[in-house]
This record gives structure tokens, C-alpha cells and sequence, in this order.
């Protein structure tokens, strides 16, 4: 299990901070760091055709892919609130794309993280790259 980043939960809570929410109000950030410790943060972004935003999450992995990286290491999400705030099903699928079984998801609030799970706990049974390799 991967240790816990203070760096990481204070650039996922920046990353909220730029969040644009007019219409929910419910801010949501991402930092990932890939196997070459490099990182990349998302904030989710709302539009007047509201529900057609984007996640944090996939904003994060968007900027990975473009910077040429593949390979998520660890990623935190932050949001506020008292209930945990996991990766929608459609981001649970983007992070799979680029993750291992093995991969960290740790998911934040104002007091830090407050639970800490592999891929394959967060997503289990999953379909990924490799069940369409011939």
C-alpha cells in the first residue's frame, strides 16, 4: 500500500479550489501521480447544459495523457461534505484505463484523506485494456 502524500491531498485541495460549480455548488478536485512521479491535477468544470461538465478526475487524466504518461500510480480526490466522494462510474472507468489492479485511490475531504483503496477494490471485476488484446 502506498503511503499517503501531504504534497498530493494540498495540490488535489488547490485543484478544487479552481473548481467552476455555478450550477451544483459541489466542488470536486484530482491530482494524480504517475509511476514516474510526475503530477497532474483536474478540477471539474460545469456548463450551462448542465449535466455536460467534466469530472476532476478526467481532467487530471486528460493532462497526463497529453504530457505523454499512461500510467496512473496513485490518485486523490477531494471534495466537501460528510459523505465520501468517490469517482463517478464513467471516471471509475477512466482511471482504470490507465491503472493497475494495485493503484491507489485515495479519497479526501477538509481533514485530509479518509479512505484509501486499490483499483480493484474500487472497481472490482473490472474490463480494461487487456481483455481486448488478442
Amino acid at each position: 500500500m502506498t503511503a499517503v502524500k501531504t504534497e498530493l491531498l494540498d495540490l488535489a485541495q488547490q485543484a478544487m479550489s479552481k473548481a467552476y460549480v455555478p450550477y451544483s455548488k459541489f466542488s470536486v478536485g484530482a491530482v494524480i501521480e504517475t509511476s514516474n512521479g510526475h503530477h497532474f491535477s483536474g478540477c471539474n468544470v460545469e456548463n450551462a447544459a448542465y449535466p455536460e461538465g467534466t469530472c476532476a478526475e478526467a481532467g487530471a487524466i486528460a493532462a497526463m495523457v497529453l504530457a505523454g504518461e499512461t500510467q496512473i500510480k496513485d490518485i486523490y480526490v477531494t471534495g466537501q461534505g460528510e459523505q465520501l466522494v468517490t469517482p463517478c462510474g464513467g471516471c471509475r472507468q477512466k482511471i482504470r484505463e490507465f491503472a493497475s489492479a494495485d493503484t491507489m485511490i485515495h479519497i479526501c475531504g477538509p481533514q485530509g484523506v479518509r479512505k484509501s483503496m486499490t483499483m480493484e477494490e474500487l472497481l472490482p471485476f473490472s474490463f480494461g485494456p487487456e481483455n481486448l488484446a488478442s
